[in-house]
């Protein structure tokens, strides 16, 4: 697989850190963290994903090899070449496991697609837009327009 671009590396980057700095700010108990980091969806040990962020609010599935079970957020900003894998494989994966919240950022289409699965909803929103965080409750994200030079 080719390296993530410098796009994908900026908006990965600054999803994690104001992730991080609201669950700091909250006192949460919630641990993000960012790929290459391993989820185990399956029993077996031996087959897992690399998402983007992962947002893992029962620390009793986390140890040293990575998350065993679902995390209760997931993060994916798709580059060219994992379209149909992130919009509809993993998808699929992360629903029948048992994520909470799946979003999709796509930088080439400025869009981020919102599963919230809890609530059998999907939002889509464009960058620029304040998305709702649906595990915390008053938590917006935007992502902007022209991410090489604005902040999250």
């Amino acid at each position: 697989m080719a390296p993530p671009s410098w796009t994908h590396q900026k908006i990965s980057g600054k999803l994690y850190q104001v992730i991080a700095n609201h669950i700091e700010s909250k006192n949460g108990e919630c641990e993000v963290l960012a790929a290459p980091f391993a989820v185990f969806l399956n029993d077996d040990n031996k087959n897992y994903l690399e998402p983007d962020i992962s947002v893992i609010c029962d620390i009793s599935k986390l140890d040293e090899k990575g998350c065993h079970g679902a995390p209760d957020w997931i993060i994916e900003i798709v580059s060219p070449g994992n379209r149909p894998m992130d919009y509809i494989k993993k998808m699929l994966k992360y629903a029948t496991a048992g994520v909470r919240e799946y979003w999709i950022v796509d930088s080439m289409k400025k869009r981020i697609t919102v599963y919230y699965f809890e609530k059998e909803l999907m939002g889509e929103y464009s960058f620029g837009e304040a998305v709702p965080v649906g595990i915390f409750d008053g938590f917006l994200i935007t992502v902007p327009n022209g991410i090489g030079g604005e902040e999250l």
